[in-house]
């Protein structure tokens, strides 16, 4: 028996798999792992399946499950290129919880995976406790993962992340489009950089100019790897802490995280069919990044609207009378909001305007003006 299973080993080694470097990898991030854990977390980790207990849903009138799965895209290859990977996990958490907040919904739990040609136990240790920090500071539990070795499918050095979670709502608490009404005050909030959007594109213009991650570029502020690395900003917490405010309740008819699809398409999703805005460029500047890859691509700010946030993370859409309190409780929480525009449904001339996203029936969406300087 021992021989057979030191020869089964060794042949799983020999096809570049090995065992023990998982086995290292799980204990280096338990500790992270174990901070997102509160009492509702049964078996601790390394189990085959997580356990959550979910019995405060009894109190809910009719409570409904929200869940929400996604990648960090390409923006991997440049944490690969810096060799730098302790902050691609708060990118997967960020592009899947707040997902999740987007209808309402508080998360409550999240696994993750992660796929690689070699297991290096410190690179997926810094992976996870990314993670891991991002899920504390989410109020979401990690309750599971995976780890695979794919060799031959994957070079020793690359690696590609996702994530899945769940989250609670009641029924009548969830946030969409239904509840937007005429005159109701479109409010961003910024974006902390890139996010995790449109890194192909960013690789492209970089691979054009001859620039390297490594290299340094005064007006990005120092290594250019380091500066796109910029981890998405979380706003599960503060937009959990406005729709919780009994001064603000009911204040937030409907967010857009705008991620994939741009601007006026993100938020054109989260209106009701028959409305309109139009976003007022002027009220915000894009940081340096996105000025110096337009520059570097020969190109305008307004040309990437469709596949960079330009500064806009979150779109909430909030009653006229409660702009001023939304605005200034997500600032007291440390993400900078502002106006961008005013809901309309009277009838106009909808030519120009971007209308609906993604299978969605929405609103009708532009941006209009030259951005602030």
């Amino acid at each position: 028996m021992t021989e057979q299973h030191a020869s089964s080993s060794a042949s799983y080694a020999e096809a570049g798999v090995d065992t023990a470097a998982g086995d290292l990898a799980v204990e280096l991030m338990k500790s992270a792992v174990s901070r997102t854990h509160g009492a509702e977390v049964l078996g601790g980790v390394g189990g085959f399946a997580g356990l959550f207990d979910v019995s405060f849903l009894k109190s809910f009138e009719r409570p409904l499950l929200a869940t929400s799965t996604d990648g960090v895209g390409t923006k991997v290859a440049i944490a690969q290129a810096i060799d730098k990977h302790d902050t691609i996990g708060q990118d997967l958490v960020g592009m899947v919880v707040d997902d999740i907040v987007v209808v309402g919904a508080k998360p409550l739990f999240m696994t993750d995976y992660i796929a690689c040609g070699k297991v290096v136990p410190n690179r997926i240790a810094d992976i996870v406790a990314g993670i891991a920090r991002a899920c504390e500071a989410t109020g979401t539990a990690l309750v599971g993962g995976e780890t695979a070795e794919h060799p031959g499918l994957l070079g020793p050095d690359d690696y590609d992340v996702a994530g899945a979670a769940v989250g609670a709502v009641e029924a009548d608490a969830v946030l969409g489009a239904d509840r937007v009404r005429d005159g109701d005050v479109v409010i961003a909030l910024a974006s902390s950089g890139l996010h995790s959007n449109g890194f192909s594109l960013v690789r492209h213009i970089l691979a054009k100019n001859d620039i390297a991650f490594t290299d340094r570029l005064d007006d990005f502020g120092g290594q250019v790897g380091e500066t796109l690395l910029e981890p998405t900003r979380l706003y599960t917490t503060p937009l959990l802490n406005v729709l919780g405010d009994p001064s603000l309740g009911g204040a937030i008819h409907s967010l857009s995280h705008v991620t994939g699809g741009g601007i006026a398409a993100n938020l054109a999703r989260v209106l009701p069919v028959g409305s309109w805005v139009e976003v007022d460029r002027g009220s915000w500047s894009p940081s340096p990044v996105f000025r110096v890859l337009s520059d570097l691509a020969g190109s305008t700010l307004e040309s990437s609207e469709g596949t960079w946030n330009l500064g806009i993370g979150m779109f909430a859409v909030v009653a006229p009378e409660a702009a001023a309190g939304v605005i200034a409780a997500i600032a007291a929480d440390g993400i900078p909001a502002w106006s961008v525009g005013t809901v309309s449904l009277s009838s106009r001339d909808l030519a120009g305007f971007e209308q609906g996203a993604k299978g969605v029936d929405g609103g009708a969406v532009r941006l209009i003006g030259s951005y602030a300087s």
